[in-house]
């Protein structure tokens, strides 16, 4: 399809920026891990020696990986032979199994046929495989980049770490801290979210029509099916099987896994806008390329786009992922389809996150610091070490000092280092805390550092 058709910018404009997650969340990809599903769910019936399955593996040892050729060297071509079948059965589930039947009968295994999804309800099928390619998205894909804009947050933190720089809490100038500090916030915050990763498991519903093996049990009940399942979905998956289910997964842990990603989003969405400002305020610069154009009427214009673009993709992804969180673990009764084609939309939101991640990516590394307008803010606003000035003379006993202190700066009249100065020798305090008040400036008055020497 010609990108220049494709009603979603995700397969438009930014194709080039999520292309591999076509390999997790595309319907050729979910119609390939249904494949792997089901042919790990028949080499698994191979264990249990009451099923005939057993006897064929025991026959033909090789057997398991010739099956497993069908999903490791899956085709597009397969995929629209699947599509094709789907044609006839109008559930897409089945044209899986009928399309694993057909490569059953090319093997010699027409005996064994019935095997393939044996005891099964679609979503056996569909909540392992979705959860199974979110996993492997996650691990190969998404967490790498998350922990790639991590790494470059910290660097920038680390090298920036003793740039002193004016604070504005309320849009107003505060106590000075460093930009390196400032930075490291975010890096921090984004850190102990994405440890919470790895205390969510990705589960799988595998029970049955309504969860509870009717059908598997009614046909052998001589096996510990429950038992079987959890090995199955451990051992052959990755995945940890819930033991208690209507026909279709709780998602409550998919859920936890959208609120994590949106945790870390909302972070990421703070950090673009407060660069953002940092820019307008010239405490950064951009690199300049060669042949960009920032506005079409005003040639000057170097604008902060990446960090635009990261924050409207990040908004985007997180309004999706609300969605997610909210609505998955909802069913009526044992199940409605309302799950159905909202989990087709997980890839959505993962998309959007990647294009907001790599513009943000791009926009760090594009970033110069500019110390001269960092250095003029500093000096332009005395006033701020007036919090360092009353607390000394708190210390001391002197009497009212926050009062004093408000009455000189809490004006009009800007507050200068000879203002500052001036004040000092009205003090009647020893001449060691006019000195350790002296020493203090608006550009060493930081408290500790970011990192101990």
């Amino acid at each position: 399809m010609n990108s220049l058709n494709a009603i979603s910018p995700i397969d438009g404009r930014y194709r080039n920026k999520v292309d591999e997650l076509a390999s997790y969340f595309s319907e050729g990809a979910l119609i390939r891990y249904r494949v792997r599903v089901e042919i790990e769910y028949f080499i698994a019936l191979g264990d249990l020696p009451q099923l005939p399955v057993a006897a064929l593996f025991q026959r033909q040892p090789g057997m398991a990986e010739q099956l497993r050729d069908i999903y490791r060297h899956f085709t597009e071509q397969d995929a629209l032979e699947v599509k094709e079948i789907e044609k006839t059965t109008n559930h897409d589930v089945k044209a899986v199994e009928y399309f694993i039947k057909r490569r059953f009968d090319t093997l010699g295994l027409e005996p064994y046929k019935e095997f393939i999804h044996f005891g099964l309800t679609s979503q056996d099928i569909n909540n392992t495989s979705v959860p199974l390619l979110l996993k492997e998205c996650h691990e190969q894909v998404l967490l790498p980049r998350y922990q790639a804009v991590l790494a470059a947050i910290e660097e920038r933190a680390r090298q920036w770490a003793d740039i002193p720089m004016l604070a504005h809490t309320h849009g107003q100038p505060a106590s000075p801290t460093s930009l390196g500090k400032e930075l490291m916030v975010f890096a921090y915050r984004m850190r102990r979210q994405m440890d919470y990763f790895g205390q969510i498991p990705f589960n799988a519903k595998f029970g049955g029509a309504t969860g509870n093996f009717n059908a598997h049990l009614a046909a052998y009940p001589e096996v510990d099916w429950r038992s079987f399942g959890n090995a199955f979905v451990a051992e052959h998956l990755g995945l940890e099987r819930l033991q208690y289910t209507t026909q279709i997964e709780n998602y409550d842990n998919l859920a936890a896994y959208f609120d994590n990603c949106k945790r870390i989003n909302v972070i990421l969405i703070d950090l673009c806008r407060d660069i953002w400002s940092y820019i307008s305020m010239e405490y950064f610069k951009q690199k300049i390329k060669a042949g960009e154009v920032g506005s079409s009427a005003m040639p000057h214009k170097v604008n902060p786009i990446d960090f635009e673009n990261a924050e409207g993709n990040l908004g985007l992804a997180n309004a999706i992922f609300e969605h997610l969180s909210h609505k998955l673990p909802i069913s009526r009764l044992q199940r409605d389809l309302t799950d159905s084609t909202v989990s087709r939309n997980i890839g959505v939101p993962v998309a959007h996150t990647l294009i907001s991640l790599a513009s943000l990516q791009k926009g760090l590394d594009k970033l110069l610091l500019n110390e001269e307008a960092i250095a003029r803010d500093l000096e332009n606003n005395w006033a701020v070490v007036a919090e360092a000035v009353q607390t000394i003379l708190r210390s001391v006993g002197y009497p009212n000092p926050y009062e004093a202190l408000k009455q000189l700066t809490r004006t009009n009249q800007k507050v200068t280092a000879q203002t500052i100065a001036d004040f000092v020798e009205t003090l009647d305090v020893d001449a060691s805390v006019k000195e350790r008040i002296r020493s203090i400036t608006p550009h060493n008055y930081l408290g500790y550092k970011l990192f101990n020497d």
